[in-house]
């Protein structure tokens, strides 16, 4: 298994509730396929460097795991149809 960082903004839109519920989701996603959540860090609202999706401010998560690399591509695929995740980015780290 790999390490890997998972940096992801969460739309302004969703309530307080909904965004623990979010976090929740894709730990468990990367959980149940086998990795291992080793941090989970929010940084909170952060303003955008310019408008995404009409929106100009976010929720910042960031969360590193341990996977297999397969599991990259299954998680960003149903994170680009996940509509309240506005921005992902994977980086593999080195041992």
């Amino acid at each position: 298994m790999k390490k890997y960082e998972l940096l992801y903004a969460i739309s302004a839109t969703v309530n307080e509730a909904q965004r623990e519920e979010i976090i929740a989701k894709w730990s468990k996603f990367i959980e149940e396929r086998g990795g291992k959540i080793l941090t989970l860090d929010k940084w909170g609202m952060r303003k955008f460097a310019y408008p995404i999706k009409f929106q100009n401010e976010g929720f910042y998560v960031l969360s590193t795991f341990e996977a297999a690399p397969s599991l990259i591509r299954e998680m960003e695929n149903a994170m680009n149809i996940f509509e309240p995740v506005v921005r992902k980015m994977f980086v593999a780290l080195e041992d």
